[in-house]
């Protein structure tokens, strides 16, 4: 893409209004647009990002053979009253329409997927199932001071999951926590990421919890580092601890922020909708279910919260919006002849590139610009670089590039952003 041709644009000034380091720098950026607090629209930049987020995520829960759909946003009232959260939960947007009929504006979806697999489960033998989507979902959030952390509008993966057996629950509730921790690896803070151990509820006994670690963050968690186990501050007390061999004396405090969660929810969401199933000697039996959420805006806000500098963002290559910043610097015929071939030839090679090939910017706010955006790698034609016969390469995370010729550069990026 040029960048001469990418409506969205740079801004200097940090938004006076926004206290998150994640919301002033997407926003400077240009990847979001603030509509209200704990509204953002994503702009060409930041849907890339979140698109490559998405695909990761996806290719995980297809791997443990999720079936991907899409619910209403709209829920009935009534399935609401049934699990008794109409009153009970005081995050729900409720709303009413010219006759007084009043729906849920849905902040999940236990109340919709329910009914619905009530058509189609009713046997041993069509188990397990487990269906996920990825949606917009709302909470009447009264702290939207986070950025895209925490919102009254956000996207969400949410899968929930039905067995006949505690023994085929705990097997793919296994299989869930090793998805999650292969997705968070691959967005880029698997090493600042624990399973953390955490209240269930009224649900079960524990439930977790997925903490990035950040001083920014709003949970605090004693890490247990050699075991690269948490366990969240209102489950912190000796009985805990015990239960799970842990000591209190090897655990560092440390400040996060929740980017995923996993439960067991029983026959919490099943039994009130009388979801069940038939054995093989025709008695009935309450389904089981588990669900696991990933909320998406908060996981990118993450990201640019631990992975970034001074300068601005730092993107993992597996999410970036592109993987390489091409820069043309000066009006030198033979420097712009050089820098569009060498665009031709990285978009040919099918290397996805951001071609800054803007004619009244300076050099200086170039490289102040693709600091900020953070690609992985800056690439830069120059007339000096071409008197080294070469384009300027270097990493986002580099202090310093050097000079490699154009099939270096091509060969270089193609193997790097295909591996």
């Amino acid at each position: 893409m040029r960048q001469s041709k990418l409506f969205t644009k740079t801004r200097k000034e940090i938004p006076a209004d926004e206290v998150s380091k994640n919301a002033e720098l997407l926003i400077r950026g240009g990847f979001i647009h603030k509509e209200m607090a704990g509204v953002y629209s994503y702009l060409p930049l930041g849907l890339r990002v979140l698109n490559k987020i998405i695909s990761i995520i996806r290719e995980g829960m297809n791997g443990v053979g999720g079936q991907e759909v899409l619910m209403s946003s709209f829920q009935p009232k009534e399935n609401w009253e049934k699990t008794g959260r109409w009153e009970a939960m005081d995050d729900l947007y409720k709303v009413s329409d010219s006759s007084g009929r009043e729906v849920a504006l849905g902040p999940t979806h236990e109340e919709i997927v329910v009914p619905i697999l009530k058509n189609y489960i009713s046997s041993y033998k069509d188990f397990p199932v487990a269906i996920y989507q990825i949606q917009n979902k709302f909470r009447m959030e009264l702290r939207a001071k986070s950025g895209i952390l925490r919102g009254r509008e956000f996207i969400m993966k949410d899968m929930y999951s039905f067995h006949n057996s505690q023994e085929d629950f705990e097997e793919f509730y296994g299989k869930m926590k090793d998805v999650y921790k292969t997705i968070f690896q691959r967005v880029g803070i698997g090493h600042l990421t624990y399973m953390t151990f955490a209240s269930g509820g009224t649900f079960s006994k524990y439930s977790h919890e997925f903490q990035t670690i950040t001083s920014v963050g709003e949970d605090t968690i004693y890490v247990d580092e050699t075991n690269a186990i948490a366990v969240n501050k209102e489950v912190f007390n000796d009985e805990v601890l015990g239960q799970l061999n842990l000591i209190k004396e090897k655990l560092v405090e440390q400040k996060s922020i929740e980017v995923g969660n996993i439960f067991d929810l029983k026959t919490k969401y099943s039994a009130p909708f009388d979801l069940s199933y038939t054995d093989e000697k025709g008695e009935k039996h309450p389904v089981l279910m588990g669900c696991y959420g990933i909320g998406l805006g908060r996981l990118m806000g993450t990201v640019v919260e631990v992975l970034s500098d001074d300068k601005g963002i730092i993107w993992p290559e597996a999410i970036a919006p592109f993987f390489v910043h091409l820069l043309v610097l000066g009006e030198d015929k033979e420097v712009l002849e050089e820098a569009e071939k060498v665009y031709e030839s990285l978009e040919k090679a099918g290397v996805e590139v951001l071609f800054d090939d803007r004619r009244e910017v300076s050099a200086g706010e170039k490289f102040a610009d693709a600091d900020l955006l953070g690609m992985p790698y800056r690439a830069v034609v120059s007339a000096r670089s071409i008197k080294e016969n070469g384009i300027e390469l270097k990493k986002r995370t580099e202090e310093k590039g050097k000079i490699v010729t154009e099939s270096e550069l091509l060969k270089m990026l193609i193997r790097e952003s295909f591996l």
